[in-house]
């Protein structure tokens, strides 16, 4: 008969350990939901390039006062396409957009905006990165809800359809105004 020893236990504990943390991570309220460091802070600096047919921003117009949204993008992007309505809709009702194209070739991205719309109040050309690296951004589409101060109020991460806009979007809105 084999003697029992602790190290015989370590293998089925770790394995429970392991399971319980997936478990965990399955049942969080969103599982889509990505953290963001930025929440209840500061904006990021605003570092970008001009691109045609926009008016630049800058850190200042984070902090003017008014509610706005900032909208990483991309014309590469498909998601992109899927959520640009949204963006069009929230231009429709006053609500500031200011977009942020994404290590894109600066004809596609006009071109993008002449073939969908022009969403954007203001926005600029991110080339190199620098300036998403910076906010902490994922991957495009990803949008910033920014308050009047210039806190990070909400980042949704992916696309901004129109559940995305009423389910979790239109609260804080609602809320900030």
């Amino acid at each position: 008969m084999a003697k029992f020893s602790p190290l015989m236990i370590a293998p089925p504990a770790i394995f429970i350990a392991i399971a319980g943390l997936f478990l965990a991570g399955m049942h969080r309220d969103n599982p889509d939901d990505l953290p963001s460091a930025y929440e209840g802070r500061d904006a990021p600096e605003v570092q970008m390039v001009g691109l045609e047919g926009l008016d630049e921003f800058s850190d200042a117009d984070l902090r003017d006062g008014e509610l706005k949204l900032v909208n990483f993008w991309a014309s590469w992007c498909g998601p992109c396409r899927a959520e640009h309505p949204t963006l069009m809709q929230l231009q429709s009702e006053g609500i500031p957009v200011y977009g942020v194209n994404y290590k894109d070739q600066p004809g596609n991205a006009v071109d993008f905006l002449e073939e969908l719309g022009n969403p954007f109040a203001k926005g600029g050309a991110d080339e190199n990165g620098k300036m998403a690296l910076n906010w902490g951004v994922y991957g495009v589409p990803e949008t910033y809800v920014i308050d009047g101060d210039g806190k990070v109020v909400m980042r949704i991460a992916g696309p901004l359809v129109q559940r995305e806009l009423n389910e979790r979007v239109r609260p804080v809105l609602d809320a900030q105004n």
